[in-house]
Protein backbone atom coordinates (compact mmCIF):
# COMPACT_ATOMS: atom_id res chain seq x y z
CA UNK A 1 0.00 0.00 0.00
CA UNK A 2 2.91 2.37 0.67
CA UNK A 3 6.66 1.92 0.58
CA UNK A 4 7.41 2.67 4.23
CA UNK A 5 4.98 1.12 6.70
CA UNK A 6 3.84 3.37 9.56
CA UNK A 7 1.25 2.95 12.31
CA UNK A 8 -2.37 3.55 11.42
CA UNK A 9 -5.29 3.84 13.84
CA UNK A 10 -8.56 2.35 12.63
CA UNK A 11 -12.08 2.32 14.00
CA UNK A 12 -15.61 1.90 12.87
CA UNK A 13 -19.13 1.34 14.05
CA UNK A 14 -21.39 -1.65 13.43
CA UNK A 15 -22.42 -0.40 9.97
CA UNK A 16 -18.79 0.02 8.98
CA UNK A 17 -17.53 -3.31 10.29
CA UNK A 18 -17.48 -5.26 6.99
CA UNK A 19 -15.51 -2.55 5.15
CA UNK A 20 -13.31 -1.87 8.19
CA UNK A 21 -12.30 -5.54 8.21
CA UNK A 22 -11.39 -5.39 4.50
CA UNK A 23 -9.36 -2.21 4.96
CA UNK A 24 -7.57 -3.69 7.98
CA UNK A 25 -6.54 -6.68 5.92
CA UNK A 26 -5.21 -4.48 3.10
CA UNK A 27 -3.26 -2.34 5.58
CA UNK A 28 -1.83 -5.39 7.34
CA UNK A 29 -0.78 -6.93 4.01
CA UNK A 30 1.05 -3.67 3.25
CA UNK A 31 2.93 -4.07 6.54
CA UNK A 32 1.33 -1.22 8.49
CA UNK A 33 1.15 -1.71 12.26
CA UNK A 34 -2.51 -1.24 13.22
CA UNK A 35 -4.13 0.21 16.30
CA UNK A 36 -7.64 -1.26 16.16
CA UNK A 37 -10.12 0.68 18.28
CA UNK A 38 -13.12 -1.46 17.27
CA UNK A 39 -15.87 -2.19 16.95
CA UNK A 40 -15.38 -5.82 16.14
CA UNK A 41 -19.00 -6.89 16.63
CA UNK A 42 -22.29 -6.28 14.84
CA UNK A 43 -24.16 -4.92 17.88
CA UNK A 44 -25.26 -1.29 17.56
CA UNK A 45 -22.67 1.17 18.92
CA UNK A 46 -22.12 4.93 18.89
CA UNK A 47 -19.72 6.08 16.16
CA UNK A 48 -18.28 9.09 18.08
CA UNK A 49 -16.69 6.76 20.63
CA UNK A 50 -14.54 5.18 17.92
CA UNK A 51 -13.75 8.46 16.19
CA UNK A 52 -12.49 9.92 19.47
CA UNK A 53 -10.14 6.97 20.09
CA UNK A 54 -8.70 7.02 16.57
CA UNK A 55 -8.20 10.79 16.66
CA UNK A 56 -6.50 10.63 20.06
CA UNK A 57 -4.00 8.14 18.61
CA UNK A 58 -3.26 10.48 15.69
CA UNK A 59 -3.03 13.52 17.96
CA UNK A 60 -0.57 11.94 20.38
CA UNK A 61 1.60 10.41 17.66
CA UNK A 62 0.83 6.74 18.22
CA UNK A 63 -0.48 6.67 14.62
CA UNK A 64 0.52 8.69 11.58
CA UNK A 65 -2.97 8.46 10.06
CA UNK A 66 -6.46 7.42 11.09
CA UNK A 67 -9.09 5.46 9.20
CA UNK A 68 -12.77 5.61 10.21
CA UNK A 69 -15.68 3.65 8.78
CA UNK A 70 -19.40 4.01 9.40
CA UNK A 71 -22.49 3.76 7.20
CA UNK A 72 -21.90 7.01 5.30
CA UNK A 73 -18.55 8.27 6.65
CA UNK A 74 -20.22 11.58 7.43
CA UNK A 75 -20.85 11.08 11.14
CA UNK A 76 -17.32 9.82 11.67
CA UNK A 77 -15.81 12.79 9.83
CA UNK A 78 -17.90 15.27 11.83
CA UNK A 79 -16.82 13.64 15.10
CA UNK A 80 -13.18 13.50 14.00
CA UNK A 81 -13.07 17.14 12.93
CA UNK A 82 -14.04 18.21 16.44
CA UNK A 83 -10.48 17.33 17.51
CA UNK A 84 -7.72 19.93 17.27
CA UNK A 85 -5.17 19.13 14.59
CA UNK A 86 -7.39 16.54 12.93
CA UNK A 87 -8.39 17.04 9.33
CA UNK A 88 -10.78 14.28 8.32
CA UNK A 89 -12.37 13.84 4.92
CA UNK A 90 -14.98 11.43 3.61
CA UNK A 91 -13.49 9.66 0.60
CA UNK A 92 -15.33 8.23 -2.39
CA UNK A 93 -12.51 8.17 -4.95
CA UNK A 94 -8.78 8.19 -5.46
CA UNK A 95 -9.00 11.76 -6.74
CA UNK A 96 -10.59 12.96 -3.50
CA UNK A 97 -8.03 10.99 -1.51
CA UNK A 98 -5.08 12.46 -3.40
CA UNK A 99 -6.37 16.04 -3.28
CA UNK A 100 -7.36 16.01 0.38
CA UNK A 101 -3.83 14.95 1.28
CA UNK A 102 -2.05 17.24 -1.20
CA UNK A 103 -4.13 20.35 -0.51
CA UNK A 104 -5.61 19.85 2.98
CA UNK A 105 -2.97 17.70 4.69
CA UNK A 106 -5.82 15.45 5.84
CA UNK A 107 -4.71 12.92 8.45
CA UNK A 108 -7.91 10.91 8.85
CA UNK A 109 -9.73 9.11 6.03
CA UNK A 110 -13.42 8.36 6.55
CA UNK A 111 -15.39 5.87 4.49
CA UNK A 112 -19.08 5.10 4.16
CA UNK A 113 -19.50 1.34 4.01
CA UNK A 114 -22.99 1.75 2.53
CA UNK A 115 -21.74 4.09 -0.21
CA UNK A 116 -18.43 2.76 -1.50
CA UNK A 117 -17.29 -0.64 -2.70
CA UNK A 118 -14.29 -2.37 -1.16
CA UNK A 119 -12.06 -2.12 -4.24
CA UNK A 120 -12.61 1.63 -4.58
CA UNK A 121 -12.11 2.10 -0.83
CA UNK A 122 -8.80 0.21 -0.91
CA UNK A 123 -7.61 2.24 -3.92
CA UNK A 124 -8.66 5.51 -2.26
CA UNK A 125 -6.92 4.55 0.98
CA UNK A 126 -3.76 3.67 -0.94
CA UNK A 127 -3.82 7.07 -2.69
CA UNK A 128 -4.44 8.81 0.63
CA UNK A 129 -1.47 7.13 2.31
CA UNK A 130 0.91 7.63 -0.61
CA UNK A 131 0.20 11.32 -1.28
CA UNK A 132 2.33 13.98 0.37
CA UNK A 133 1.09 17.41 1.45
CA UNK A 134 2.15 20.05 -1.10
CA UNK A 135 2.55 22.91 1.39
CA UNK A 136 2.99 26.37 -0.16
CA UNK A 137 -0.29 28.22 -0.60
CA UNK A 138 -2.10 25.29 1.00
CA UNK A 139 -0.14 25.70 4.25
CA UNK A 140 -1.25 29.33 4.44
CA UNK A 141 -4.86 28.24 4.10
CA UNK A 142 -4.54 25.51 6.71
CA UNK A 143 -3.16 28.04 9.18
CA UNK A 144 -6.45 29.89 8.87
CA UNK A 145 -8.27 26.82 10.19
CA UNK A 146 -6.40 26.73 13.50
CA UNK A 147 -8.75 27.32 16.46
CA UNK A 148 -7.02 30.57 17.42
CA UNK A 149 -7.33 31.87 13.85
CA UNK A 150 -11.13 31.58 13.68
CA UNK A 151 -12.96 34.80 14.62
CA UNK A 152 -15.23 34.46 17.67
CA UNK A 153 -18.20 35.82 15.74
CA UNK A 154 -17.37 34.03 12.49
Amino acid sequence: MSDAPFPIAIGGDHAGLPLKTILQQALAEAGHPLLDFGTNATASVDYPDFAHEVCAAVQDGRARFGVLVCGTGIGMSIAANRHGGIRAAVLHSTTEARLTRAHNDANVAAFGARLIGPEVAIDALRAFLETEFEGGRHARRLAKLAPDAIPANG
